[in-house]
């Protein structure tokens, strides 16, 4: 009944037109627009959907989308260049932004429509 292969994730944004600008331009992520919709290409043929809500949008609460990096201190130096903001938890984050106590290392952004985005150190 439920085909899984072929199941995606998606969540709303303020504009698709900033959202394009933020995953394709900085993160510098391949993108697609369809039907007014835009479509983060996350590889192997897998897609994230982004909807555009205007005035309406709240952003999620919690964290959308994670990016498996090599090295997450070079990744938040590599986006800190580019403009993105990390988020810091008192007694959880560094000055940097990681969160070193246990599990991955891992650092939270949001995209322009204040969703939560991470990196986080692959295994």
């Amino acid at each position: 009944m439920i085909d899984a292969a072929k199941a995606f994730s998606g969540f709303s944004v303020r504009q698709i037109p900033e959202a394009k600008a933020f995953y394709e331009g900085v993160l510098g992520l391949p993108v697609t627009e369809e039907h007014g919709m835009l479509w983060i290409n996350v590889g192997a043929d897998h897609r994230v959907l982004l909807y555009a809500k205007g005035a309406t949008h709240e952003p999620a609460s919690f964290t959308v989308l994670n990016f498996p990096v090599a090295d997450v201190d070079t990744a938040v130096d590599e986006l800190k260049a580019k403009g993105v903001e990390f988020l810091h938890y008192d007694g959880m984050t560094d000055s940097k932004g990681v969160n070193r106590h246990g599990g991955p290392l891992i650092a939270w952004f949001t995209d322009p429509s204040g969703n939560v985005l991470s990196v986080l150190a692959t295994p």
